[in-house]
């Protein structure tokens, strides 16, 4: 990257007032285009002037957004003046033609993940969920109280005195794994066999009573559903590289006068 002298601020296009901040070949950025961006971010922020720190912060990721544009122009993509939705259609082309279209993947690259990941496509043990949400442990041990008489009253007592979003359903949840439920449920409806109904679980909702439906047995990815996972992961991966490399690449060949956001801002 090639930052601007001190006695470039005259270039033909800027002026000391506005110089130039941003340059490839002779597609510009000038230090007033920054200003707005960045008085954008404070209006969205609520109009607290963003202090010298977080300024620098956001310049990078600026730069890397609008090098682009520039590159974008200088190929006939989009012109100055365009539209943010004209601009970004005009980079995601160029990316697409410069970059993605020219991401190859091997065979060999995906088997070769597959050794190395095949467990991360595995499908965990999941739980088909019902509940009962009640706003007071009376009411809920009630109702756990009935369940034990009558296990086949679940959804009846769901549909009539369940206070949750599904009680319409039955006190149908869904099928969860682990990690999807807040704690205080996961714990109580994991430990649940097929069948069974919990005791009364209180959270910051209220108090449930739990039961699992059915409990689905963990099952180890196939290789197909392996390859197809691979391939997508690669790709994505493959794509972020080339992207930021030709980003890079970009920069290195444009100049960068950073001395323009250190002057004071104008009033």
């Amino acid at each position: 990257m090639v930052a601007f002298a001190t006695g470039c601020h005259g270039s033909a296009s800027g002026s000391a007032g506005d110089p130039v901040l941003l340059a490839l070949g002779d597609q510009t950025v000038l230090k007033s285009d920054f200003e707005r961006h960045v008085a954008a971010v404070e209006s969205r922020g609520g109009g607290a002037t963003l202090t010298p720190e977080v300024r620098r912060a956001l310049l990078e990721p600026y730069l890397e957004e609008r090098i682009l544009v520039l590159e974008a122009r200088a190929r006939g993509l989009t012109t100055r003046g365009d539209g943010e939705e004209k601009e970004s259609e005009s980079v995601h082309r160029l990316l697409n033609d410069a970059v993605l279209s020219r991401v190859s993947l091997s065979e060999g690259e995906v088997d070769s993940y597959c050794a190395q990941h095949a467990h991360d496509f595995d499908t965990p043990e999941r739980i088909r969920l019902r509940q009962v949400l009640l706003p007071t442990p009376n009411e809920a041990r009630d109702v756990v109280r009935r369940l034990k008489k009558d296990p086949k009253e679940f959804a009846m007592l769901a549909q009539t005195r369940s206070h949750g979003p599904e009680a319409s359903t039955g006190g149908e949840m869904g099928v969860f794994k682990r990690g999807e439920l807040p704690a205080e449920l996961e714990k109580a409806a994991f430990g649940l066999a097929a069948g069974e109904t919990s005791d009364v679980v209180p959270s910051p909702l209220g108090y449930h009573v739990l039961r699992v439906d059915e409990r689905l047995s963990a099952q180890p990815a196939g290789l197909p559903e392996c390859r197809d996972a691979a391939r997508a992961e690669i790709l994505r991966r493959k794509s972020d590289v080339g992207v930021r490399e030709f980003v890079q690449g970009l920069l290195a060949r444009a100049k960068v006068n950073y001395e323009a956001v250190t002057t004071a801002r104008p009033s």
